[in-house]
């Protein structure tokens, strides 16, 4: 099985960036158990800050993969690029979220991307990215 990993804008900066909304774990180190976790899955990662390298990453995968994990960060309220590779592409989506996007900011609420995966995870942690390989197990 072959699951894609792919982060948006900032999240290169877990474990230093605001830790009291994401936590101090950086995310190479919760790779690196969650591929311990699951070894007969194959993981991909990918981490863009810019939008259309996100796009390209997208469609790499998204015909050839079992399943996506897509935090597309600060861009899933505002990218109409992302949402249309979503649905241009077969390899269902999960959208990920960190921290519970209905609890901050008003503009937070509206996804582009929601409505085109299988699925959205929000508020866990970094544990929204194991309950959805799960979820494709």
């Amino acid at each position: 099985m072959k699951i894609s990993i792919i982060n948006g804008p900032n999240l290169n900066l877990l474990g230093v960036r605001e830790p009291g909304i994401y936590g101090r774990q950086r995310f190479e180190d919760f790779l690196i158990d969650l591929r311990e976790k699951y070894p007969g899955v194959d993981i991909d990662y990918f981490q863009s800050n810019v939008e259309g390298e996100l796009v390209t990453e997208l469609q790499r995968v998204g015909f050839s993969y079992d399943g996506i994990l897509l935090n597309a960060a600060a861009y899933t309220h505002t990218s109409v690029a992302i949402g249309d590779a979503v649905s241009a592409i077969t390899t269902p989506v999960i959208e990920i979220h960190i921290s519970n996007v209905a609890a901050r900011e008003e503009y937070r609420l509206r996804s582009l991307i929601a409505a085109k995966s299988v699925g959205s995870i929000a508020g866990l942690g970094l544990k929204g990215y194991e309950l959805g390989l799960r979820y494709f197990l």
